[in-house]
């Protein structure tokens, strides 16, 4: 393999590992799992665009499902925002008291 894979490898599992480390943790600290994520996240990106850069190849991590809701509940969602964005024409009345 290529240094830069090499590397790049090496840094996504030493993320990977951390990041097993902190969520697998009791009491599982919020800030740093999502400070682990976030690294492996980065670790992945550049993974991918080194192997890209490398060898042309497109991103091993497309196809991956990503956590959250569903793209019928989130058009469900934008669909109620926007009806209640609609129904709010005017300027909303506040009530000055003394």
């Amino acid at each position: 393999m290529s240094k830069k894979i090499d590397a790049a490898l090496k840094d996504l599992k030493k993320a990977l590992n951390k990041h097993g480390e902190v969520v697998s943790s009791k009491p599982v600290s919020l800030k740093k799992a999502q400070r682990a994520s976030a690294q492996v996240a980065a670790a992945a990106t550049a993974y991918a665009e080194i192997v890209h850069a490398k060898r042309g190849l497109g991103n091993p991590f497309d196809d991956m499902l990503q956590p959250g809701l569903d793209s019928g509940t989130l058009a469900s969602l934008k669909a109620e925002r926007d009806s209640i964005k609609n129904h709010l024409t005017g300027p909303i009345a506040i009530p000055i008291t003394k």
